[in-house]
């Protein structure tokens, strides 16, 4: 019987990956990622090149991904139901073999992974091997370090309400917000009212090709759904 390996692929440059995973992904006889319907999906292209010719390869696509409201039944309904049948595809292939499922980022920080990590405990065995995250590779993009000292990082989604973003942006040191896509001017709003704005920075494709660095007040047109706003904090040092 074989297992589920989810291998962290980093904030994107390949050269970013641990050795660990390189190694997985080179000699996978299997290998799964997820991708929106039409795409060839992040996380395959991160591993162009490295797969091997007579490794069968697993696309998991999105029954969804933005077109529906998060808060919508039908969303959790049509997801739920994917991550089932992605959890029984899974289990069934590790019977005669090792399956690598590939995650940007690290896959137990916001990865979808987690969610059929949850599905096959007791079903299969299951090994993660962690990555740097994408919000490491997007502050060490802006040049400056993302905490000093005792600073304090606070984590947010550009999801959250416009109330809730701007509360949570006030009251910390050092800050990373993440989700933004179509969420950008609920974000400038909130870190308006939270006087973070000015201090904000855009990253967008951190650490790839097309990386884009700048001032969250320059921004002007729309950006991707997995650009990354920081705010570094300013706190303790020599």
């Amino acid at each position: 019987m074989g297992k589920v390996i989810c291998v962290g692929l980093g904030p994107g440059d390949p050269e970013l990956m641990s050795v660990r995973a390189d190694r997985l992904i080179r000699g996978a006889r299997h290998v799964a990622y997820f991708r929106k319907a039409g795409r060839a999906g992040q996380a395959r292209a991160i591993v162009e090149g490295m797969l091997n010719p007579d490794a069968q390869e697993h696309a998991m696509e999105y029954p969804v991904t933005t077109e529906i409201p998060f808060s919508d039944p039908e969303y959790n309904r049509l997801l739920a139901a994917f991550y089932d049948d992605w959890a029984d595809r899974l289990d069934t292939l590790t019977r005669t073999d090792d399956v690598i499922v590939l995650c940007e980022g690290d896959p137990f920080f916001y990865g979808s992974f987690m969610h059929l990590h949850s599905r096959l405990q007791g079903r299969t065995p299951v090994e993660v091997i962690p990555g740097i995250t994408g919000m490491s590779g997007c502050w060490t993009a802006t040049g400056v370090p993302i905490t000093w000292g005792d600073d304090v990082l606070t984590v947010l989604t550009a999801t959250l309400p416009e109330d809730e973003l701007a509360r949570r942006a006030a009251d910390t040191d050092a800050l990373v917000v993440m989700k933004i896509g179509r969420n950008l001017p609920r974000l400038k709003r909130a870190l308006t009212r939270a006087g973070r704005l000015d201090d904000t920075w855009l990253v967008e494709r951190g650490t790839m090709a097309g990386q884009n660095v700048q001032r969250l007040t320059e921004a002007t047109a729309e950006v991707p759904y997995f650009t990354i706003a920081v705010v570094h904090g300013n706190g303790r040092r020599p």
